[in-house]
């Protein structure tokens, strides 16, 4: 299966050049909106992409650029497919920021060394659709509908769902642009054997795991918890101005994007906490989240959590299908432990106890602490705004029912999937 990776890129401004930089970031944003913006449309791997202007957020004090990006095979072969095939891009914005190369000396060569110096690793990655490659996800799409299109306005009066699916299938077969599709294709499954191993492993070291955890709790709660400033806001008292900023880049087609950075509380005990629940967060997402959901949430494509400054901040981007208000109430809903288990730990979350309860469930504060704590997007892109996640997903499994040799029930569902 293909492998996605996510890059950070995570860079200083050159004093006196941040305003430069955000024009020329703001001309980019209505150029893409416009559709003339085409960069990124060269790059046939990639998925996702922002840029985003971080002003005074780490401890160099300076305007940071960053830009991310969804993708497709490995970090180096992207950046490389990156600085070549978008070097003017790269030229343009990266000479605002400190250290880039010197005209005589710019080639993709130069332009991959130096982003690649600026790359911070994430601390957990989520893939909504693993192992779907950009080029499959389009080709998956193109192939229902054109399937979509041969059942509506044929007849099948008088025929069985597996004589229809027998007839949809010799149908696209004598299409020769659809060759791909006779290509099995492994869907994710759930690596159920990785939980077993951890279990086992698990089992004899119980006696001390459990009174581990259980004096971490206290001590998170009663020298941590307890002390905590909190934030207090709700959504009426943000600033208006603010808000109308991040909402100016947000609803426009069935996608939209998060991004945010906040502190961690101080002390290694933070740090500690938040490391632990990321990783066991990794854990779950490689070997159980590979259908499309995140505990539960079915709108999510991306998402990874970055720590920054010597693990002083947290940056999390988000791409997901919905509004802001469903995709953080869905989180709520489904998932306001795994919330409050990552972002108690840093400032001014909603009182929280003993690591999972409170906090996000504290849906007002919380809702009014996520804005708070949000910075808007220059630039966003996606490949395929058109396409939630569940669509994704869906369009595999018709490719891949559509090759099979299915009962009447089996046809049946793969006929309720249009």
């Amino acid at each position: 299966m293909a492998t996605q990776g996510a890059l950070t890129l995570v860079t200083p401004v050159i004093p006196g050049r941040h305003d430069e930089l955000d024009k020329k970031l703001m001309k980019i944003r209505a150029a893409h909106a416009a559709g003339e913006f085409k960069e990124f449309e060269k790059i046939d791997t990639l998925h996702y992409a922002r840029f985003v202007l971080l002003e005074g957020k780490l401890s160099n004090a300076q305007t940071n650029l960053v830009f991310s990006s969804d993708y497709d095979g490995g970090e180096d072969e992207h950046l490389a497919m990156f600085a070549a095939t978008c070097g003017e891009l790269v030229d343009d914005l990266y000479s605002c920021c400190e250290g880039y190369p010197a005209v005589a000396v710019r080639s993709a060569a130069s332009r991959k060394s130096y982003l690649k110096k600026w790359s911070s690793k994430e601390a957990a990655f989520y893939v909504g659709a693993p192992g779907r490659t950009l080029k499959q996800i389009k080709q998956e799409c193109t192939l229902r509908n054109f399937i979509w299109e041969y059942l509506r306005t044929g007849t099948w009066h008088g025929k069985t769902a597996k004589e229809v699916h027998g007839i949809v299938r010799q149908h696209v077969q004598k299409h020769p642009e659809f060759g791909w599709a006779k290509e099995k294709i492994k869907i994710p499954v759930l690596k159920w054997w990785n939980f077993v191993l951890v279990i086992l492993i698990a089992i004899p070291l119980l006696p001390v795991a459990i009174p581990v955890i259980a004096i971490w709790l206290l001590v998170l709660h009663f020298f941590h918890d307890k002390k905590d400033k909190v934030l207090g806001l709700t959504p009426s008292q943000l600033d208006q101005t603010f808000l109308e900023n991040l909402e100016e880049y947000e609803d426009f087609q069935n996608q939209n994007q998060f991004t945010q950075i906040i502190s961690m509380k101080p002390g290694w005990f933070r740090r500690v906490t938040i490391q632990a629940v990321l990783l066991y967060g990794k854990f779950r997402i490689y070997n159980e989240f590979v259908h499309g959901e995140l505990m539960g949430i079915p709108t999510i494509h991306f998402a990874r959590w970055v720590m920054l400054d010597n693990k002083k901040e947290v940056l999390f981007f988000s791409n997901f299908d919905g509004s802001w208000q469903q995709y953080l109430g869905d989180f709520i809903d489904k998932s306001g432990w795994g919330l409050t288990a990552i972002f108690s730990n840093t400032e001014n979350f909603p009182a929280s106890r003993y690591l999972f309860w409170g906090g996000a469930y504290d849906e007002e504060h919380f809702l009014a602490w996520s804005r708070y704590y949000q910075i808007p997007s220059h630039v966003w892109y996606c490949a395929y705004p058109h396409l939630s996640i569940k669509n994704v997903t869906t369009n595999s499994i018709i490719r891949s029912e559509l090759m099979r040799d299915l009962n009447e029930e089996q046809a049946q569902t793969f006929l309720n999937r249009f």
